[in-house]
């Protein structure tokens, strides 16, 4: 049965497995190769069972364990042409370590199927994964986005389970201590999705079908857990949480679980 690990999720570092102890894929790697080992023995998970690494862009807290991971197991590093190009330039993956372009593919890892969409972020590129496993189900992980482009709205289409960015609250970001600069580059189009924007994408989620919405990257500075999920709730009216959705959010790391769909 399907199942996703909500590793990490945060402004500080994401990392996510989808699959089970048989064999899975991870998306991101933005903790350290430590971290990243403790967190899959909390959930019984061993590191064998990672099969391929998908990278959604090349941000620090997305690849931070990249470069020791494909060192010490070598495993293939999947992603887009230009950000594959800028970790193998920057010695972020190991010369052991196959890396394949997967821009406009679906691949098959981990006993699922996994295509990529682009995200508008200030990467040099940057996607997110919609992965179609083994027992016919389809999910999502979709973080780092300015804003839902239609690209983004149609990947999302199907999935039964989605991980989607909820990134600030507006008036916590605009009121709060970040310099300028940063508070722009936050709120632009290709910035990060906030609580009320995140609300809009759910609930046309889930009047497509959509049952579990788990909320991640959520910032540590301008949210709070409890303030993302209210925001995305009061937006549902219409809908029974428990009975039309499941709705939760990602542990900045986490203490064992998954979601299963």
């Amino acid at each position: 049965m399907a199942r996703l690990y909500p590793l990490f999720s945060s402004s500080k570092g994401n990392s996510s497995f989808i699959g089970t102890e048989k064999g899975g894929i991870l998306i991101d790697c933005g903790v350290s190769f430590r971290r990243l080992c403790n967190a899959l023995e909390v959930n019984n998970i061993p590191l064998e069972a990672i099969q391929g690494v998908f990278i959604t862009h090349e941000h620090s807290d997305h690849i931070a364990g990249l470069a020791m991971l494909t060192k010490k197991t070598g495993l293939p590093v999947y992603g887009q042409k230009r950000t594959l190009q800028r970790l193998c330039d920057g010695g972020k993956i190991a010369v052991n370590s196959h890396v394949i372009d997967i821009t406009g593919k679906t691949i098959s890892c981990g006993g699922s199927e996994v295509s990529c969409f682009n995200t508008p972020h200030d990467a040099i590129q940057s996607c997110g994964y919609r992965i179609h496993t083994e027992d016919d189900k389809y999910c999502a992980v979709c973080t780092d986005l300015g804003h839902v482009t239609p690209e983004v709205d149609e990947a999302l289409k199907g999935c039964r389970m989605v991980l989607i960015e909820s990134n600030y609250d507006d008036y916590m970001l605009r009121t709060g201590p970040y310099p300028f600069y940063l508070k722009e580059r936050i709120l632009s189009p290709i910035g990060h999705l906030s609580n009320d924007d995140c609300t809009v994408q759910v609930r046309k989620m889930i009047e497509r079908g959509t049952t579990h919405i788990l909320l991640g990257h959520l910032s540590q500075d301008n949210n709070h857990p409890q303030m993302a999920d209210s925001t995305v709730q009061r937006g549902l009216s219409g809908f029974t949480r428990g009975r039309d959705y499941l709705l939760g959010v990602a542990p900045v790391e986490t203490k064992g679980g998954a979601v299963v769909f």
